[in-house]
């Protein structure tokens, strides 16, 4: 569970690395080899094993891709990574290039020729995404062909981890609140409309919600790895290690779920034979696709059935990770007193910051796990995105400076995850500035009151319009879904400059994150988690309206705040604000964090 601070990567394993990986191709007949970020499962964040990216090219960010040709090679990271991928890829190896403007497809255009072989793991990519690359790379005439045996794989060889075994285990039902039977019914009857007979489940958080379950093969996610077959009458195959079934979990699944092996899986989908199958062509890789065209069923391309109504919390989880988010404003209102007061004296460097936020979580009694590796930025390094602290990069905070902390929880009964920027000593006008920008943003997402219909796309304007109106702006995405005790990234909502077609829905929980980074100086960040739910009345109003419920529960640094800078109702809304954390959290922490929430909690 605790947090490591060494590096798993360094520059030099793309020097290492990329010639091992080029001789396994040539072995193939390979004049390039294509290497995703993503694994077996499309998941975000990856068991050891199954970290090629970083492996390959030393780039250990939660998004991008390398392309590996004979005499050249690039990797691709986007926004949030331009300063990491500088320090952790040899520059020497690999051209680095953005992940969304171009992309890879532009690259295969500008650096592949004519009769060129570049391969592929169909395991590893989903179908759309090869369809582009393929497009790509037909313009100079290249071809994309598909692998056996992965190329990397081969190259990794003996020193590779195994893949994770963690058990799998049973989600009360006072925490997921539907039984699993029910769940079941419901998206087999939603397969059924959509005119399949079955659909095939990979996600991790697919499978943890629809079976009621919990795993841990995916670090800081509580996600068993698996796949799964959901007849469009309740009944199901899970295809689980049987080295991670623990001796209660068939009893749990029932005699509706049968069982199996991940070696049963090939034949199970030979099994569908002649029926209509739904996969989601953005979450199933291509071999899924491929093998079921193979045994002759029809294949039907659609979102993954469960990521709607798994977004879609009930009460019994909206209240679940309100208590989580209560639980965890304990632990953030001693960690933020500790800041302020001792961390004021003496400033601690990144490490020491880490260290104490997790104590106090602990101290809680009920943190299962963090929900991901805490980024604790000191001043220049509170500029990189998703810094993570490490012994060789660890910085102490200075008086003047900012300190960055993003952070999260795992607790049974929900998720958390919440930023706040904080100053050391007596922060620079800029600075305030800056970050009263950043908030005023942040308050108008949480105010906005919308119509059904409405997505995330079309609210991230909010967050950005105070910092646009200056000339300035964040290269990351305004919000993202969050899981109750299941990922901390999780779909289909987005609040995005890229555009989103899910509509936000009542129960959706997204994180509100606007933020602003300059360079070798600060980083400024401002998050809480809220969830959508229907709004009160307005009077005259003639539509009903929807609006966000805020979970996280801990003060902003006033000290940042320039009052001037806030409208009235600005100023009353984050008054009302500070005034809900000092009800709910005071009560809960001791008398001299309570004083002093008292103090930082009075009106503006």
């Amino acid at each position: 569970m605790h947090q490591t601070f060494n590096e798993t990567t360094d520059r030099s394993f793309g020097p290492r690395h990329v010639p091992l990986i080029r001789q396994a191709m040539a072995e193939q007949g390979l004049d390039g080899f294509l290497v995703p970020h993503e694994d077996e499962h499309q998941n975000e964040y990856l068991p050891a094993a199954n970290d090629r990216l970083a492996w390959a090219t030393g780039f250990t960010g939660s998004a991008g891709a390398a392309v590996i040709l004979k005499d050249k090679a690039a990797v691709f990271v986007d926004g949030r990574y331009t300063l990491q991928v500088r320090d952790q890829v040899d520059a020497a190896t690999f051209e680095i290039r953005d992940l969304v403007e171009g992309g890879v497809p532009a690259y295969l255009e500008a650096a592949t020729a004519k009769g060129q072989v570049l391969g592929y793991d169909p395991r590893l990519h989903s179908p759309d995404a090869l369809d582009r690359l393929r497009a790509a790379a037909a313009k100079t005439g290249a071809q994309l062909r598909p692998v056996e045996a992965n190329p990397l794989d081969l190259a990794w060889g003996a020193d590779r981890p195994g893949q994770p075994q963690a058990p799998v285990v049973a989600q009360a039902l006072e925490y997921a609140g539907d039984a699993s039977a029910a769940k079941r019914a419901r998206v087999g009857a939603d397969i059924q409309a959509k005119g399949a007979d079955a659909a095939v489940l990979t996600a991790p958080s697919s499978i943890a919600w629809l079976f009621n379950v919990r795993g841990g093969d995916v670090i800081r996610s509580p996600l068993p790895l698996g796949q799964a077959i959901l007849n469009s009458d309740g009944t199901a195959r899970l295809f689980l290690d049987p080295a991670k079934v623990t001796e209660d979990l068939p009893a749990w699944l029932g005699n509706q779920v049968s069982l199996e092996t991940p070696d049963d899986l090939p034949q199970a989908l030979a099994d569908l034979a002649g029926k209509k199958v739904l996969v989601d062509p953005g979450q199933s890789s291509a071999w899924y696709f491929e093998a079921l065209k193979s045994a002759g069923a029809s294949v039907v391309r659609g979102d993954d059935p469960c990521a709607l109504p798994r977004a879609r919390k009930s009460k019994v989880e909206i209240a679940g990770t309100t208590e989580a988010h209560v639980r965890d404003g304990v632990a953030l209102a001693s960690f933020l007193h500790w800041l302020a007061t001792e961390g004021q004296v003496s400033p601690p460097d990144e490490i020491e910051v880490v260290t104490k936020l997790e104590g106090f979580r602990q101290a809680t009694g009920a943190l299962k796990d963090l929900s991901f590796d805490t980024i604790a930025g000191a001043a220049s390094n509170g500029a990189i995105v998703h810094y993570r602290p490490t012994e060789r990069l660890n910085k102490r905070t200075e008086q003047g400076s900012l300190l960055l902390v993003d952070s999260g929880a795992q607790y049974l009964d929900g998720t958390t995850d919440v930023t706040r920027t904080v100053a050391i000593g007596e922060p620079s006008r800029e600075m305030a500035e800056r970050f009263t920008l950043v908030l005023k943003g942040h308050l108008a997402l949480a105010a906005i009151r919308f119509p059904a219909g409405t997505t995330g796309s079309a609210l991230d304007v909010l967050a950005r319009a105070p910092l646009w109106a200056q000339g300035l702006d964040y290269d990351h995405g305004t919000g993202h879904g969050v899981g109750v005790y299941l990922g901390v990234h999780e779909g289909p909502q987005r609040i995005s400059k890229q555009p989103n077609f899910v509509a936000l829905q009542p129960g959706m929980i997204v994180s509100n994150e606007p933020g602003y980074y300059k360079e070798g100086g600060y980083g400024i960040r401002i998050e809480n988690l809220q969830y959508v739910t229907e709004a009160a009345p307005i009077p005259g109003g003639e539509r009903p309206m929807l609006g966000f419920e805020t979970l996280t529960l801990a003060p902003m640094d006033r000290r940042l705040i320039v009052v001037g800078m806030l409208t009235p109702a600005e100023r009353a809304q984050m008054d009302a604000y500070h005034a809900r954390v000092l009800a709910v959290v005071g009560p809960r922490v001791e008398p001299v964090v309570k004083a002093w929430l008292e103090e930082v909690c009075a009106p503006l």
